[in-house]
C-alpha cells in the first residue's frame, strides 16, 4: 500500500471531523477548511491507489 493512501485516508477524516467540528460550532470558515482537507485527502488517497495500480501492473 503507498504510504500516499494511508496519508490520504488521515487527511480525509482529519477534514470530517474539522467540517463536524465546524458545523456543530456554526464556524463556517472552520467547516469550509475541513471540506478542503477532506478533498484533498480523497485526491492524496486517489494518487496512491493509482500508484498501487502501477505497481502491481509492473510486477
Amino acid at each position: 500500500m503507498d504510504k500516499d493512501r494511508i496519508e490520504g485516508a488521515a487527511r480525509s477524516i482529519k477534514g470530517s471531523i474539522k467540517e463536524a467540528a465546524g458545523k456543530l460550532t456554526g464556524d463556517t470558515k472552520t467547516e469550509a477548511e475541513g471540506r478542503g482537507e477532506k478533498a484533498a485527502g480523497k485526491v492524496q488517497n486517489t494518487i496512491g491507489g493509482a500508484k498501487d495500480s502501477v505497481r502491481d501492473a509492473l510486477k
